[in-house]
């Protein structure tokens, strides 16, 4: 019985995954395809940037929320005992197809985001101390350059640092997930990286420099 219902688990993350908010939010309120504009990711900054954060925190926040709940379905099925290694295990299986989803949409074309808000959706489910701490480096890193890929790397390789230095798990597995999903981070900036090794990487907060302020009074 196990078995079948692991399998409608990922199936089910999977699908959960594949709900393409950013496109359907730009369809459906702006009337265009958000892959079409900015940086043509289907992802909560790219809406940010191209629709404004009103349209952008809701995009945010669901992609973050199907991650979790993907994340989550093992143990709504009580398919292991909480807190024990297979449970962490199941939530990583889970967790990855709902991310898999989310960057190969099912219904959107399989032209989906970067993933980074299910990504800690996902983390958020299995170790939520851990990822909040994480999500407070991201923030951190934000305020201070205002670029979003630089946070979302930095943020990215805080998590495997901090889970081995600071936090543990009873999961090899998770502990060797933390490592991918640090390294599936980098790799998916590749872009990202090259605009900002060229300087052309924008930034999602501007801070006005205190020259400009001083020259305005």
């Amino acid at each position: 019985m196990i078995i079948p219902l692991t399998a409608l688990a990922i199936v089910t993350a999977y699908l959960l995954g594949s709900i393409p908010t950013a496109v359907w939010v730009g369809k459906k309120f702006h009337r265009i395809d958000v892959r079409e504009h900015g940086s043509g990711n289907a992802g909560a900054t790219n809406v940010i940037r191209v629709l404004g954060w009103k349209t952008g925190i809701p995009v945010l926040l669901v992609d973050l929320a199907k991650g979790w709940l993907a994340s989550m379905l093992p143990a709504f099925l009580s398919l292991a005992d909480q807190n024990s290694a297979l449970m962490i295990n199941l939530k990583i299986l889970t967790g990855i197809a709902a991310v898999v989803g989310h960057i190969f949409p099912l219904f959107a074309g399989f032209r989906g985001g970067k993933g980074v808000a299910t990504v800690f959706g996902v983390l958020l489910a299995i170790h939520p101390l851990l990822t909040l701490s994480c999500i407070g480096v991201f923030l951190v890193v934000l305020l201070l350059t205002g670029i979003v890929s630089v946070s979302s790397m930095i943020a990215g390789l805080s998590f495997p640092a901090m889970l081995f230095l600071v936090f543990n798990s009873p999961s090899d597995l998770f502990k060797g997930f933390s490592i991918l999903v640090a390294l599936a981070l980098i790799a998916t900036h590749r872009k990202n990286i090259k605009r900002l090794i060229k300087g052309e990487e924008s930034r999602l907060i501007k801070w006005r420099s205190k020259d400009k302020s001083q020259a305005k009074n």
